[in-house]
């Protein structure tokens, strides 16, 4: 028997990179799939494979910075299908101008919306449908840049990752009681495209030596098939060759 038989997960993000790899995955164990994200036709290719394998998707789409987008989704996964077990966190952006000599009032407020206040906005709703069942797990993807400070993510990428762990660490401290079991997962860098918005282009070379995002599913299914009285409150997953490292290696062995 699948072991996430009769779960229902909630995957933002859901049509391409590390959502669409970890839907594919969960469902794969038997989990119905909701997906949202603001594209809608990336949502269906993704739900038009896993109907195909003989799972069950739902293509929920919305701006998931948009607080009435979120609360439609919630309404929806509440009154149709009547429980969300999982959540997983998974939208974010990044901007090309990222760094303080060109971000704007306009997008330093998308990239916290973006990054924090979205994925805030998605627990809003997913907790009240999970404390009913006194039963639930939210595993959101954050970023290494959510432990590290560094320079090529971007000062407002960095700082919304860091409140995105600091938000999953304060849901344990208040829900545990009511059985909801959060984890934050900070892979390093993965070749998805949000590789496409660096300044610098990363080759195809590059790319291959990255996270992938299956090595990320292959993670988050883990995390979801860990026992309810378990919680993995926080998890890294790096490149061998990290490429922060392996730059510093250069700069050392040139002086």
């Amino acid at each position: 028997m699948p072991r996430l038989a009769d779960k229902v997960v909630w995957v933002t993000g859901g049509g391409s990179g590390i959502g669409e790899a970890a839907a594919i995955a969960l469902a794969g164990e038997g989990a119905a799939i909701v997906l949202t994200g603001r594209r809608e036709a990336p949502l269906e290719d993704v739900a038009g494979w896993i109907r195909g394998t003989g799972g069950t998707a739902h293509v929920q789409p919305g701006d998931l910075t948009d607080p009435a987008a979120v609360r439609r989704i919630g309404e929806f996964i509440n009154r149709e299908i009547g429980r969300l077990d999982i959540l997983l966190n998974n939208a974010g952006i990044n901007i090309n101008d990222r760094h303080w000599d060109k971000l704007t009032p306009e997008n330093a407020q998308l990239m916290i919306a973006g990054n924090l206040a979205a994925a805030a906005q998605c627990v809003t709703v997913a907790l009240p449908i999970m404390r009913l069942r006194q039963d639930g797990l939210i595993i959101h993807t954050a970023s290494m840049a959510g432990r590290f400070i560094g320079g090529f993510p971007g000062p407002l990428y960095t700082a919304a990752k860091h409140g995105i762990v600091a938000m999953s660490h304060s849901i344990n401290m208040q829900e545990c009681v009511n059985g909801i079991r959060s984890c934050v997962f900070l892979p390093g860098e993965v070749a998805t495209a949000i590789l496409d918005k660096r300044p610098n282009p990363v080759s195809p070379e590059e790319r291959a030596r990255m996270v992938q995002p299956q090595d990320c599913a292959d993670l988050i299914l883990y995390i979801a098939l860990l026992p309810p009285r378990l919680v993995m409150n926080e998890v890294m997953l790096s490149p061998t060759w990290n490429r922060g490292y392996v730059a510093a290696i250069e700069k050392l062995s040139s002086l």
